[in-house]
Parts: C-alpha cells; sequence; structure tokens
C-alpha cells in the first residue's frame, strides 16, 4: 500500500507544480488553491509512504516521479523541446525509481 500512496504522491507533485506556473506568482486564484491542496496531499502521501518505506528511497522516488511527470507535461501540453538527450535523462531517472522499487 505505500508503494501505491507514495506513486499517487509523485503525481500530485506534478499537480502542484503544473498548479504553481499557472497561478502566476499566486496572483491566480484557482491555481493556487490546486496548488495548496495538491501539495497538502502529496506530501501527506509522501508522509504515509515513509511508514514502509526508507526515506532515501521513498524521497528519491517521489521527486523522480514528479520530476518526469512535470518535465513530459512540459513537452506535451506547453511545448518544451523534445530531444533525444532529454528523453534519454527522462528514461535514466525512470530506470533510477524503477531500480529503486526492485532493490527495496
Amino acid at each position: 500500500m505505500a508503494w501505491v500512496v507514495l506513486v499517487v504522491a509523485g503525481v500530485l507533485e506534478t499537480v502542484w507544480a503544473v498548479a504553481l506556473d499557472g497561478s502566476k506568482g499566486f496572483s491566480r486564484l484557482v491555481p493556487s488553491l490546486v496548488f495548496v491542496v495538491a501539495l497538502v496531499l502529496s506530501m501527506g502521501g509522501l508522509a504515509y509512504a515513509m511508514r514502509g518505506i526508507p526515506l532515501g528511497t521513498g524521497y528519491a522516488v517521489w521527486v523522480g516521479i514528479g520530476a518526469i511527470g512535470t518535465a513530459l507535461y512540459g513537452m506535451v501540453a506547453l511545448g518544451d523541446a523534445v530531444t533525444a538527450a532529454r528523453v534519454t535523462c527522462l528514461l535514466l531517472i525512470l530506470s533510477g525509481v524503477v531500480g529503486l522499487k526492485v532493490l527495496h
């Protein structure tokens, strides 16, 4: 169960990062509220998951999922460059996340 919660918390990290950008420095209400809610749920999920997952593993997986999700959102929805080097780097992060799960 801790791993499922950790993955959801990592996805919520992507949500709050996107909402933070959309809030334009907290000047827009709805994205600012989405940011706060997603941040609290994401941190709460990380805290819950760390009851059964070591700190280093949990945090690295949480950040990795958030980083991959945010980068993919940027490429798909915001027109960020999609290059072989960027995709390779994201695949390396993904392999690290999977590796940490397998080695746990």
